[in-house]
């Protein structure tokens, strides 16, 4: 069995399942640019040229400059929708915004699935529902809502606690303090950890702790400083994040309890350092 709490289905060694966001950029061999990569190509394009034929695209990226400067994370997201944008105007956005650390997919209601990915200027979104790019827009904020939407509306509240299986060692008093954790917190309250990397469960402890809480609606992909997994489980307030070697080694086996977890949030000093980026973007090359 796979060492940790997920556990892909079969025990098969797979990883999260994200699915590309990335539109076919202005140069069809490139797309899913980084920053540099991004400020490289646009230095080859004819920026007055650009701003002529794409005035909604110039325009969005201002306001986004603007609502990104003056974002909290603590605050509302801002959603800028895309409708208005031609066709050449969103593959100049894309290019923009590129393709950031931060990716994943999150259930909705209906069954359709949600695709967010965070761009090279950290804290602003691309949101895709399903795969319909008609419904795409940008957000700015620490995480899309759609995200702490899903971990509230399709979670449970409570759950219920079986017979532990021949075998278990500490699952019982484990999920007794899950369950307890997670009806205590309250918003702005901090975190509360639980690292299985300390503690002595056995493979089957996991397992039954895994089949308990279940997996939940959001799976969450961080590619910074090292490999980060974030699950919502099927508890309100209970998160699986992971953290990987470069070998894809489990190294760090938590459960957090509480918000939406820091390793896929932008802070306020991500704000502030996307804003001065995108400023000398547009300044650079639309001016």
């Amino acid at each position: 069995m796979k060492a940790g709490f997920w556990v892909a289905a079969e025990g098969a060694e797979q990883p999260v399942s994200v699915f590309p966001i990335g539109e076919e950029s202005l140069n069809t061999a490139n797309s899913g640019l980084t920053a540099a990569g991004a400020l490289a190509k646009l230095a080859t394009l004819d920026s007055a040229e650009l701003a002529r034929n794409c005035p909604n695209a110039v325009e969005l990226l201002s306001k986004l400059a603007s609502a990104i400067s003056q974002q909290k994370s603590d605050g509302p997201t801002q959603l800028f929708r895309l409708e208005a944008l031609n066709d050449l105007e969103r593959r100049l956005i894309a290019d923009v915004l590129g393709e950031g650390e931060v990716a994943g997919v999150v259930a909705l209601p209906d069954g359709s699935v949600a695709q967010i990915q965070e761009s090279v200027l950290a804290g602003i979104w691309r949101v895709r529902l399903e795969i319909d790019a008609a419904h795409e827009y940008v957000e700015v904020g620490a995480i899309p809502e759609i995200v702490r939407r899903a971990a509230v509306d399709l979670t449970a509240d409570d759950f219920g606690i079986g017979e532990a299986p021949e075998g278990a060692m500490n699952v019982l008093p484990v999920l007794a303090e899950i369950r307890e954790r997670a009806q205590a917190w309250r918003p702005g309250t901090r975190s509360q950890i639980i690292n299985f990397t300390l503690l002595p469960m056995s493979p089957v402890d996991m397992s039954f702790l895994q089949e308990t809480i279940r997996n939940g609606p959001i799976q969450l992909v961080s590619r910074g400083y090292g490999a980060c997994r974030v699950l919502a489980t099927g508890v309100r307030n209970v998160w699986s994040v992971q953290f990987f070697n470069a070998m894809d080694t489990i190294i760090l086996d938590t459960l957090e309890v509480g918000d939406v977890p820091t390793a896929v949030l932008a802070a306020d000093e991500d704000f502030e350092d996307s804003a001065e980026r995108l400023r000398e973007i547009i300044e650079a090359y639309f001016k």
